[in-house]
């Protein structure tokens, strides 16, 4: 390695601009941040409170609603601290400890979604053993084994990554410890840790992918063979609102990875980051409740209770 050292901080070069494009990224970045915060803290409030939604269905929301919250508050917070103070400097353990919650966090919520994917398949196509195939047991075990799966992934992204020499500056051209970028910065050769980073994360994603598709694929086969039209669209108004917020994450996600280096450039790999970090745990919140009959009602009833309502 020669004399090669490995940095004891990283530079975050973040957005860059002038101090008035600065001052409006910190008020967008607070609001954002701030009602991802109290959408789903709210979201876990009231699934926990109301009885009536104590379902594998709800149990999975909740679980979402809790790595939105935590994914969310990995990134944001020091993103805001950059550029509302302009002190962009993280620390070698800051940004490692930065990068292995996100992906834990991240990759937990892949399989989250896949786990409500395979729960509507069971609801609509097997409904008569659904409280079997869908038990409370069969639900922490595949919650846990989502845990897990993240933990795995997490574990050997960080550390094929901060095996990786530093020299310099440790200049990061991103606003957070993203893999790819961190790699980048590095003084030696990381095609071998790029292709480790592609091969675990491609089998993640498609992985999970093939899951909502298979499991979609089945649930639009039976709900079509329904003979009720209302019957058919109860079935499917169960699904759309995670169809959305699949949609929206597994779409993102493809688009930030799945495209060659030589397509992207590091500005608009922020914009499509701060979607997936920041603007998508915030819209899930509203998804699932504006697009939820349950939670609407759920919520009405607990803000009834509390005297905020008659």
């Amino acid at each position: 390695m020669g004399n090669h050292s490995t940095v004891a901080e990283f530079i975050l070069v973040g957005f860059g601009g002038h101090s008035e494009l600065n001052v409006f990224l910190s008020v967008l970045l607070l609001a954002l941040y701030t009602v991802t915060v109290v959408g789903n803290i709210g979201m876990i409030a009231v699934i926990s409170a109301d009885s009536r939604l104590q379902t594998p269905m709800y149990f999975f929301l909740k679980n979402l609603a809790f790595l939105d919250l935590c994914y969310s508050s990995v990134i944001a917070p020091k993103a805001l601290l950059c550029v509302s103070t302009g002190n962009k400097a993280i620390s070698y353990n800051g940004c490692a400890a930065q990068m292995f919650f996100f992906s834990l966090f991240g990759t937990t919520e892949t399989f989250i979604l896949a786990a409500m994917a395979y729960d509507r398949f069971a609801a609509i196509c097997n409904p008569l053993r659904y409280p079997i195939t869908m038990s409370k047991r069969a639900c922490v075990c595949l919650v846990a084994g989502a845990y897990l799966s993240g933990c795995l992934n997490c574990s050997i992204q960080t550390g094929f990554t901060f095996s990786l020499p530093f020299c310099g500056t440790g200049r990061i051209d991103h606003f957070f410890c993203d893999v790819l970028a961190v790699m980048q910065a590095s003084c030696s050769d990381t095609f071998a840790n790029e292709m480790v980073m592609l091969a675990v994360c491609g089998a993640i994603i498609v992985g999970t992918a093939l899951v909502v598709l298979i499991s979609y694929s089945f649930i639009i086969t039976t709900v079509m063979q329904m003979p009720s039209a209302e019957g058919r669209r109860r079935a499917f108004s169960t699904c759309t609102t995670h169809l959305v917020a699949v949609s929206l994450f597994f779409g993102t996600i493809l688009f930030m990875y799945a495209q060659p280096g030589s397509v992207s450039s590091p500005d608009q790999n922020k914009v499509v980051s701060v979607f997936y970090t920041i603007v998508i745990p915030m819209l899930n919140p509203f998804i699932y409740s504006l697009r939820n009959q349950e939670v609407k009602e759920a919520l009405r009833r607990q803000l009834k209770k509390k005297g905020f309502l008659h």
